[in-house]
C-alpha cells in the first residue's frame, strides 16, 4: 500500500467527484475541505476514531452545531473511502459520540398577528420586491427559489405555482484563486421540484398582473435580471423593522408557513410535499411537537374508540 496525505487523498477525491454533483454541491465539499479537514487533517495519513472524535468534539466547542459537524464527517468520511478503494489508506469504523443536545430547538416563527400584518402591509403597499414576501409567507418558499420564480411559473388559471429552480451565490475555490458566483440551478432535492396551489388572495394579486407582464421575467425584479438572495435578505430586513416586527431570518418565514399548516391541521404527509422536504422526518421532526393537550385529546380518542 502506498499511503498518501488526506491532502492529496482530498484533491484526487474532487477531480473524481466533480463531474457526478451539482456546481453548488461541489462548492460546499471544497469549502468544507478547506476551512476544517485540511487545517486539521491534511498532513496526516490517517484517520482513527480517537482523532476524528477530537475533532468532533473541538468544532462544537467553538461553536459549530452538531448537524454542521456532521456535515464535515460526511465529507471527510466519503474522502477515507476513496482514499481506501484507491489504497492509499487504511479503513476506520467511527463510533463518534456527541454532547447531549438540549431540548429541542424552538422556532423562531411569526405570531398568528405579525403574520396577517405583513401580508396586509404587502397587499395595501404593493411592489414586485413585496410580492416575493407575500409569496413565501403563503406557499414556504426558500429564499434561493423565491429569487428564482418567474412568471412563466404561474398559473392563474389552474392557481399553481410551479418550483422548478434555485439561485445561490456559492465559494469557488481554485488553487489558491477564490472567487464567489452566483448559479441558477435545480433545487435542493427531487423533491423540491414541486406544484403548490395559490391561495385565493395571492391568486387574486397574480391575475391581474399575470396579463400585463414578461413570462421570461423574474418576478422579484420584473426583469429578465434575477436578484440575488443576499441583497433580497437585506431588502426583507429593512421592512421588518419598518413594520416594527421582531427579529426574524428570511427562512423564519416558510417555517411560519408550515407552522400555520400544522396548527390548522393539515395531514403532515401534505405539509413536506408542500415544502418540498426530501423525508416526512424532516417535517416531523421540525414542526410537530404536541403539547399537552394535544397528547390528552390523543389518549381521550383512543379511549372513546374502546369503550363504544
Amino acid at each position: 500500500m502506498s499511503h498518501k496525505t488526506i491532502r492529496e487523498i482530498a484533491a484526487a477525491w474532487k477531480e473524481y467527484k466533480r463531474p457526478y454533483v451539482k456546481q453548488s454541491t461541489m462548492a460546499a465539499y471544497v469549502l468544507i475541505l478547506e476551512n476544517h479537514i485540511l487545517p486539521t487533517f491534511g498532513e496526516d495519513n490517517s484517520l482513527p476514531e480517537q482523532s476524528v472524535q477530537a475533532f468532533v468534539l473541538h468544532k462544537i466547542e467553538s461553536g459549530l452545531s452538531t448537524k454542521s459537524v456532521k456535515d464535515i464527517l460526511i465529507v471527510l468520511k466519503m474522502v477515507m473511502k476513496f482514499g481506501v478503494k484507491k489504497e492509499w489508506m487504511t479503513y476506520y469504523e467511527w463510533d463518534i459520540k456527541y454532547p447531549p443536545s438540549s431540548e429541542n430547538k424552538v422556532l423562531d416563527v411569526l405570531s398568528v398577528t405579525n403574520h396577517r400584518k405583513i401580508l396586509n402591509h404587502i397587499q395595501s403597499h404593493f411592489t414586485f420586491m413585496g410580492l416575493g414576501i407575500y409569496i413565501s409567507l403563503s406557499t414556504g418558499l426558500r429564499i434561493g427559489e423565491i429569487c428564482a420564480l418567474k412568471w412563466s411559473d404561474i398559473n392563474v388559471t389552474d392557481g399553481i405555482l410551479t418550483v422548478n429552480r434555485t439561485i445561490e451565490r456559492i465559494y469557488i475555490i481554485e488553487g489558491e484563486k477564490k472567487h464567489t458566483e452566483l448559479v441558477i440551478n435545480t433545487p435542493k432535492t427531487k423533491n423540491s421540484c414541486r406544484e403548490i396551489p395559490m391561495n385565493k388572495e395571492l391568486l387574486g394579486m397574480l391575475k391581474p398582473l399575470k396579463k400585463v407582464v414578461n413570462d421570461d421575467y423574474y418576478i422579484l425584479t420584473n426583469d429578465e435580471r434575477p436578484i440575488e438572495p443576499r441583497t433580497y435578505r437585506n431588502y426583507y430586513k429593512r421592512l421588518m423593522e419598518k413594520l416594527d416586527i421582531p427579529k426574524l431570518k428570511y427562512h423564519g418565514l416558510r417555517h411560519s408557513f408550515a407552522t400555520r399548516c400544522i396548527e390548522v391541521g393539515c395531514d403532515y404527509k401534505t405539509v413536506s410535499v408542500l415544502l418540498g422536504h426530501s423525508n416526512i422526518s424532516t417535517t416531523l421532526n421540525l414542526y410537530v411537537h404536541p403539547n399537552m393537550e394535544q397528547k390528552k385529546r390523543c389518549i381521550d380518542k383512543v379511549f372513546k374508540s374502546l369503550v363504544k
